[in-house]
């Protein structure tokens, strides 16, 4: 190995955190985070914060190293996982464009830790940032390129804990059409970007033929 290997690429980690980050939409998060812990103190909300961003970074991670072997052990190409990954972006895009009814007060009322169930997964270690986290590991090529990705993970989630630390705040700056606004905003980022996973999947596909 040379130094060159241990270099981060900024590029990676530019393109890992804006993808896993409008992924997880923390902004549009923010209305969810609120229903599923009204009631509670301010200190059990920063808690329950913490243990979701903690969940989401342990299920994304195990994915992120071990993603090779498991897409090895049942015979699936880089290039599946780049279409399917961007077929299910697709999807997430459009909820975040035409948000529907969701069943948070139900969940809430069922008693169970909601850090863990639905707010560590699968609403911010989904199976869309998953697969985005499992893209950019492929594309990593080195040590540094690994390191690059993992770190712009831990960014995004960063930036998630303290969307959900200071939701209160937030909410009430940019009310029900901010968050609306920014949702959508981040709905159509996230078309894109599913649009080129899919036309890169099928464009290898061109060249080399299927697997």
């Amino acid at each position: 190995m040379s130094l060159s290997d241990f270099a981060l690429n900024t590029t990676l980690i530019a393109q890992a955190f804006v993808t896993v980050l409008v992924i997880m939409d923390p902004l549009g998060n923010i209305p969810v985070f609120l229903t599923l812990t009204r009631g509670e103190s301010t200190e059990s909300r920063r808690r329950s914060a913490l243990q979701a961003v903690a969940v989401a970074a342990g299920v994304i991670l195990v994915f992120a190293l071990f993603g090779q072997q498991i897409l090895e052990m049942l015979g699936i190409s880089l290039e599946a996982l780049q279409v399917a990954g961007g077929l299910l972006l697709v999807l997430i895009a459009l909820e975040l464009l035409h948000p529907g009814e969701d069943d948070a007060n139900a969940t809430r009322g069922r008693g169970q830790n909601v850090a863990l169930v639905p707010l560590g997964t699968p609403m911010l270690a989904g199976p869309g940032a998953i697969a985005a986290t499992m893209l950019a590991m492929q594309r990593a090529g080195s040590v540094g390129g690994v390191v690059s990705v993992v770190l712009a993970l831990l960014a995004a989630l960063g930036v998630v804990y303290l969307s959900m630390r200071y939701s209160t705040v937030i909410g009430k700056l940019l009310k029900d059409n901010g968050i609306n606004l920014v949702s959508r905003v981040m709905g159509l980022l996230l078309a894109a970007i599913a649009v080129q996973l899919v036309a890169s999947g099928v464009a290898e596909w061109v060249r080399n033929g299927v697997a």
